[in-house]
């Protein structure tokens, strides 16, 4: 047990790091929860965490180095997920400009819809494959058995289950789903900043990676 947990406290604890730092995922978690409700937060919330589990087996699998290998695969990735964020970005401008009453005369996105954003969410994100990649190169120890990878594995998806889905919870109270309305705007330009800001860094990566490849053809 003692080595067991020296195993994993170290990958966990880079886990949350990255899990719970402030990024594309975790506000959209918490917007959609301060927004819709607690429903569509946790929602979104799993679909996030469905995106980590697939770039963590596909990480653990040692798949991760033939996706990195196909230099045509991530920029492309890198092109649609700063496609995606931008269309967040403005989605979020077009509240902050808007006009809107209270939550209450809205009606929620359906719970289908929301999984779904949550999922592209990390799915197009490509540092979550360096992320994955980087955590099982240098977090397994030499010589780790099939058995080491997937308890490793599955407290880091335990983990994402908790971090995702209590943000949805905390984000969801009411009082604090009562503040997001009283400063929308401010909170609405925000977000539009960071999925900007997230956008335009992808584009900026796809762009630079696009024309080193086209050097080398």
């Amino acid at each position: 047990m003692p080595d067991l947990f020296l195993m994993l406290a170290p990958v966990l604890a880079a886990a949350l790091v990255a899990q719970a730092s402030p990024g594309p995922a975790t506000l959209a978690i918490s917007r959609e929860a301060m927004l819709h409700g607690r429903t569509s937060g946790i929602a979104l919330a799993l679909g996030v965490t469905t995106g980590s589990w697939i770039w963590s087996a596909i990480a653990a699998g040692g798949m991760s180095a033939i996706i990195l290998a196909n230099e045509w695969a991530v920029i492309g990735l890198r092109f649609f997920a700063a496609a995606y964020l931008a269309w967040l970005a403005l989605k979020s401008a077009k509240a902050a400009i808007q006009n809107q009453e209270n939550n209450s005369s809205q009606s929620a996105p359906r719970a289908e819809g929301s999984y779904m954003r949550g999922l592209l969410i990390h799915l197009t994100n490509p540092k979550a494959i360096l992320f994955f990649g980087a955590l099982y190169a240098f977090g397994l120890p030499v010589g780790a058995t099939s058995e080491t990878v997937l308890i490793i594995a599955s407290a880091v998806a335990l983990q994402s289950v908790l971090i995702f889905v209590g943000l949805a919870v905390l984000f969801s109270h009411r009082g604090i789903a009562q503040g997001y309305w009283r400063f929308r705007r401010v909170l609405e330009s925000v977000f539009a900043v960071v999925f900007g800001s997230a956008a335009a860094s992808f584009l900026l990566d796809a762009l630079q990676s696009l024309g080193a490849k086209l050097q080398r053809v």
